[in-house]
């Protein structure tokens, strides 16, 4: 059996992913468009409510994945708006009948 790797997160990423959940996304909503497991995010959001949110200093992480991270949270936030924008233009256009 092959030993899993485990990925390391920015502070900034973490908070990125748990604004996610406090702006109304589902958390299994939220970890899937982030590709992470739900149990690992939904630990985030309790840490962050406890104040103890921890993550790796900007430092140690390459600018290529830096960037990779950014564009990864901000393709989140632009899918749950284009997601939230369908429905609503289905509500409207519903509504008009």
């Amino acid at each position: 059996m092959e030993k899993a790797i485990r990925r390391r997160y920015t502070l900034e990423y973490k908070q990125e992913a748990v604004r996610l959940v406090t702006s109304g996304q589902k958390v299994s909503a939220a970890a899937k468009s982030l590709g992470i497991v739900e149990q690992t995010l939904a630990n985030w959001v309790k840490a962050d409510k406890a104040g103890q949110l921890r993550g790796l200093s900007s430092e140690q992480l390459s600018a290529e994945r830096m960037e990779v991270i950014r564009l990864r949270a901000e393709l989140a936030r632009v899918t749950m708006e284009r997601d939230i924008l369908g429905k609503a233009t289905a509500y409207f256009a519903k509504a008009q009948r």
